[in-house]
């Protein structure tokens, strides 16, 4: 799916106001409901059943923290998508296809039924801790969170399978094992990540900044998570002017010093909340906040939800 970008000039935190949980998505589709009662709350995964008829007005899918996966179960369309005010990008559907999503933004579709029969989808959310899992396991070390590739349409067994094997388990058994549901999720997200993962910025431009010296300056910043930012310290540490630092390091990075200095202390902060059970507020101070709202704050803005239902998806 089409993920809408934002220029760099417009704040970062004002996409907050666009994203939604995945728990309120039904609330946005044109049915106004699932196609079935909502099935038993899982830790790891939100899953919605919708039954769909054709729609010539475009809707606004709004976006949400967690990753988005839609498969067919019945039936077939033709489905558009855009971003806002861009060209419609067409994409015939059947049963067994799916659609994968991380983006921040939201962006429009509409779909025509083939035969004009009505078509099922399912969508199932997986919660970032999984995501975050799956890269640790896969030795995937890096700042901010995985993203992924935009899929539209695709086909892919084991995709597939997992979805079916996460739906019958989640609507078809009256007591649902969260054991089972778990490790289906963490397997999809394993698979996720391995396949569907956003590649790194290639093509480093010209007069970039040295990967030696980028080496040291992001050893200087993890070393310094609990301190401000200090712009004058990494230039020196680089031996360049202020300004020419911050234009190196933002061709090498595609980040800004300060924003990579945010992601970095995120990543921590991501990793203590997984691995320890130390207070959110212990954790925001480690990483440089002495206000624990400030900490929640940024932490939403950078990550898509709070600490709190970073560490523990149920509870927000």
């Amino acid at each position: 799916m089409e993920a809408l970008l934002v220029s760099q000039s417009e704040p970062v935190a004002s996409t907050d106001a666009l994203r939604i949980p995945a728990e309120a998505m039904w609330q946005y589709m044109p049915d106004g409901r699932p196609a079935q009662p909502q099935p038993p709350a899982a830790q790891d995964v939100v899953l919605h059943l919708f039954t769909h008829r054709s729609i010539a007005e475009p809707i606004l899918v709004p976006a949400v923290a967690e990753p988005l996966l839609v498969m067919v179960l019945a039936g077939s369309a033709i489905v558009e998508e855009r971003v806002a005010g861009g060209e419609w990008e067409q994409t015939e559907v059947r049963v067994g296809d799916f659609f994968l999503t991380s983006t921040t933004q939201p962006y429009e579709m509409r779909w025509q039924t083939r035969a004009g029969d009505s078509f099922e989808v399912m969508h199932l959310y997986l919660a970032p801790t999984l995501i975050d899992r799956a890269a640790h396991d896969l030795g995937l070390q890096q700042a901010g969170t995985v993203s992924f590739v935009d899929v539209s349409g695709g086909r892919d067994d084991w995709v597939r399978m997992l979805l079916e094997q996460l739906r019958t388990e989640l609507t078809g058994s009256r007591t649902p094992s969260q054991l089972l549901v778990h490790s289906l999720a963490q397997a999809l997200a394993i698979h996720l990540v391995r396949t569907y993962r956003a590649p790194p910025a290639t093509g480093r431009r010209s007069n970039a900044l040295q990967a030696y010296k980028l080496r040291r300056v992001v050893d200087l910043m993890n070393q310094h998570l609990a301190q401000d930012f200090s712009l004058s310290s990494l230039a020196q540490a680089a031996q360049l002017s202020e300004y020419h630092f911050s234009r190196l390091f933002k061709r090498a990075t595609g980040l800004s010093p300060s924003h990579y200095f945010i992601r970095l202390r995120m990543a921590r902060a991501r990793q203590l909340l997984l691995e320890t059970d130390r207070s959110v507020i212990d954790i925001g101070m480690e990483v440089g906040y002495s206000s624990a709202s400030h900490f929640s704050q940024v932490f939403r803005r950078e990550v898509g939800i709070t600490p709190s239902a970073y560490r523990d998806p149920g509870r927000d």
